[in-house]
């Protein structure tokens, strides 16, 4: 081909891609206004260069030598941008869309002014004044384009390099972008995260640096909303930042801790694990699973919150489900292949434990939970039944420690599942109270089957349990756990159970006397009906009153044998129940009593899959002197000097606890903890570890070099 031939081949080339271009952006308009700016400018310019380029065909102008090349570098650009806009969805990041189509217009802009210049350079002698005309005229309109207002404001907050981001920059892309409400910002963050999951996954190294520095832009933005609180509220009183969802950045109604242990609205954390995601928003972290476990205590506390200021901002059904349910109904979780029950336990608790041996990591937002705190003296005491469910008040307020203050729930798959996996249909009084006579019945085979409709009916529907208490059935279902049946009394205690999610049939439960039967349980029944009664005594346990009865029963010392020789999951669910007695200070010295310390001890060993439940309520005890010297005695010390070092970060955190109270009360302890090598990984988690772990750290390292130069002052005397 004749290099004439050439050059004008390149100018065809690029004349049809603009046309399609053209094309293609005129018949796609749904797009963010600057982003769809900007595609317009794209063809504005496209457009004005096309009957320049015409020019040149038409007359038969000869072309500058590099034209051709310069021509073909549009083309990409044209060509590149065009996949742009085809590939682009409503879900992509609207700040990377804008950052990515402005370069690109701005390279388009760049190049067809090369072009132009270069046009001009062939035009020593015109053939038409028109061309050199509509050229002059291009080249002014070209020079005098502006960039889109939001990509001037992205660029000046990506290339600003103080320590603070620029409020004025931010509130301009927020509000150019259409970033004004919490859902649009929440949908932006995700896909930000997306675009940048995806860059790694193809090791996009340019990519990466440009995604990285957008993310840190729109964390960014997510914190001059909060600190600003640009969103609007429902009422007056502007609700504290500890109960927005870090994600959504909105009040909880459904807070939900993940594997990281931080705690997040629900429907927002579901949508980021939707996309594909599955690291930690916020702490960056890979999330060894997906299961959500309902955050009881924030809960309660934005209840509370919510109350004390007059807002409404809990629905009535959420109302209804805060403080007084221990459960939420939880989806199939396919992961486990296997139908997830109500009654299988989402509870609040130090622990997060999955009844598929799939085990959590343990604990809700310890930011949040700090915060929260704080605050907690200052509710009122009409609110204290729900606080100190959770939070150890009393060994905070007199300035010990207690337990992590923090939260955590069951959601345990059900091992023994009958064939039906339960009813969601609404049921009536009339039909319960044909199943409470067959409970009554002297047929055994009359009494099982009636038993196990029950528990189906009240797996998952709030209205069954509803029915079913109000019909007088917890009594006639109580009589059943001292059934010789295993099966029948393993069904009575699982509807016991599910029951019991009901606040108000939580109190018929207490006052039908169901301790003593539920002990029974525990002693006699088989594993299903064991772990059961365990999860049925921390429901029960969550009420303040329902502490202290179950703690002065039997009660105590039947689920430290669970704890010694129960399956892994009736181990876990007795020391869930242990932990929320525990919360209630007399019940510490029964716990010790009771022989619980030796098998805790064990059970830090990591090969029993129990190590942050285990140290979370040994840290509850070691607030006590029979703790202590049972923890020092069964040779905890340097399993937990171990924990500090390579544990998690809740186990980290509840195990420099431990000895930071072994040490302050012992000088002899604190020699023991010394022997173990603790300082090094102590120094190592006062600088990495969770904000209450580098206290406790540092706390333990100071009473270490205040030790040391005791001793010296005293040898010198």
């Amino acid at each position: 081909m004749h290099i004439g031939q050439t050059k004008t081949a390149s100018v065809k080339c690029l004349i049809n891609s603009i046309s399609r271009f053209v094309l293609l952006v005129s018949c796609q308009t749904v797009k963010p206004i600057p982003f769809q700016k900007i595609c317009n400018n794209m063809v504005g310019v496209l457009k004005r260069l096309k009957p320049v380029l015409d020019d040149i065909m038409d007359y038969n102008i000869p072309l500058h030598e590099n034209l051709c090349i310069v021509c073909e570098e549009l083309d990409i650009l044209v060509n590149e941008a065009r996949g742009f806009i085809e590939k682009w969805s409503p879900k992509m990041s609207k700040i990377h869309s804008v950052l990515q189509s402005g370069t690109l217009l701005i390279k388009i802009q760049n190049t067809s002014l090369d072009i132009c210049h270069m046009i001009v350079k062939s035009l020593q002698s015109p053939p038409s004044a028109s061309v050199l005309a509509n050229l002059q005229h291009y080249i002014e309109e070209i020079q005098c384009l502006k960039k889109e207002a939001a990509m001037v404001f992205i660029e000046k907050e990506l290339g600003n390099r103080n320590i603070e981001p620029c409020n004025e920059n931010l509130k301009e892309i927020i509000e150019l972008l259409n970033l004004t409400s919490n859902q649009e910002l929440l949908k932006e963050t995700i896909a930000v995260e997306k675009e940048r999951l995806n860059a790694e996954e193809q090791k996009m190294k340019g990519n990466m640096e440009e995604i990285n520095e957008v993310v840190n832009l729109v964390r960014n933005l997510r914190d001059y909303v909060v600190k600003t609180e640009c969103f609007a509220v429902e009422s007056d009183v502007s609700f504290p930042p500890y109960f927005r969802c870090p994600l959504s950045l909105e009040l909880m109604l459904d807070p939900v801790i993940v594997a990281s242990g931080q705690t997040y609205e629900r429907k927002s954390i579901q949508m980021w694990l939707d996309n594909g995601l599955t690291v930690c928003p916020k702490t960056r972290q890979r999330l060894t699973h997906t299961n959500l476990i309902p955050n009881y205590t924030v809960k309660a506390m934005i209840a509370t919150w919510s109350e004390e200021n007059n807002t409404n901002r809990l629905s009535n059904s959420e109302h209804n489900h805060n403080t007084g349910n221990v459960f939420e109904e939880q989806k199939a979780d396919n992961s486990f292949g296997s139908h997830v029950e109500i009654e299988k336990w989402e509870l609040q608790s130090p622990y997060i434990h999955s009844r598929s041996e799939s085990f959590s990591s343990s604990i809700s937002s310890s930011d949040c939970l700090l915060a929260v705190s704080k605050d907690v003296s200052r509710m009122s005491d009409k609110h204290q039944n729900v606080k100190v469910s959770s939070i150890d008040l009393g060994a905070m307020e007199n300035g010990r420690n207690s337990t992590s203050n923090t939260t955590n729930s069951y959601s345990r798959v059900d091992s023994h599942l009958v064939p039906n996996s339960g009813s969601s249909e609404l049921t009536t009084s009339s039909h319960v109270n044909t199943l409470i006579k067959d409970l009554q019945s002297q047929s055994a085979e009359a009494q099982t089957a009636a038993a196990e409709e029950l528990r189906l009916l009240t797996k998952h529907n709030t209205e069954n349990r509803i029915i079913v208490g109000q019909c007088g059935a917890v009594t006639h279902l109580l009589s059943l756990l001292y059934s010789n049946g295993k099966v029948t009394q393993e069904h009575a205690v699982t509807a016991l159970l599910n029951l019991s999610i009901n606040e108000d049939n939580k109190a018929l439960i207490m006052e039908a006397g169901a301790i003593e039967p539920l002990i029974h349980v525990l002693k006699t029944g088989n594993d299903g009906a064991k772990e059961n009664s365990a999860a049925a005594l921390f429901s029960l346990s969550v009420m303040e009153n329902g502490k202290v009865k179950i703690g002065r029963s039997g009660a105590v010392k039947a689920l430290v044998e669970l704890l010694a020789s129960g399956t892994l999951r009736g181990k876990k669910d007795a020391a869930t129940a242990l932990y929320n007695l525990s919360i209630f200070h007399d019940n510490k010295a029964r716990i010790v009593l009771a022989g619980a310390v030796p098998f805790l001890v064990r059970l830090t060993d990591p090969a029993d899959g129990m190590v942050d439940k285990a140290v979370a309520l040994l840290s509850n005890l070691s607030t006590i002197p029979e703790g202590r010297l049972e923890i020092a005695r069964e040779g905890g010390i340097p399993s937990l000097v171990e924990i500090v070092e390579s544990g998690s970060q809740r186990g980290k955190e509840n195990a420099a606890s431990i000895l930071l109270q072994l040490c302050l009360h012992s000088s002899r302890f604190c020699t023991l903890v010394l022997q173990e090598g603790a300082v090094p990984p102590l120094v190592a988690l006062s600088q990495s570890g969770t904000p209450r772990a580098k206290e406790k750290a540092q706390q333990l390292l100071s009473h270490f070099r205040n030790q040391r130069e005791g001793a010296k002052t005293k040898g010198k005397s």
